[in-house]
């Protein structure tokens, strides 16, 4: 089974209140795991403190942000075993669909 890894996060490393690297800062306080298909596949909304996202795919697929995405294959594509970060809006959600 295909994957895309989600995880939220709110602000990047700190240390006594002043951010020092970029990075996020760990643990992240939500972790999804979102089946990819040739179908599209919706993420729970981002909660409410969510400021940006590190998503993670083990095949090539595409991506889509918005309040209600649908992921379709000429969407932001991303190669297999490819992390990248996103700056996101809290309530939003991330769909993704199989892509070659």
């Amino acid at each position: 089974m295909s994957t895309l890894y989600v995880s939220e996060y709110t602000t990047v490393c700190a240390v006594g209140g002043v951010a020092i690297a970029q990075a996020a800062q760990e643990p992240a306080p939500v972790e999804q795991a979102l089946s990819i298909s040739a179908s599209p596949t919706q993420s729970a909304a981002f909660g409410s403190t969510t400021n940006f996202v590190r998503v993670h795919c083990d095949v090539v697929c595409s991506i889509l942000f918005g309040s209600n995405p649908t992921a379709v294959t000429n969407a932001k594509r991303l190669a297999a075993n490819q992390t990248e970060f996103f700056g996101v809006q809290p309530g939003q959600k991330l769909s993704v669909i199989l892509n070659v």
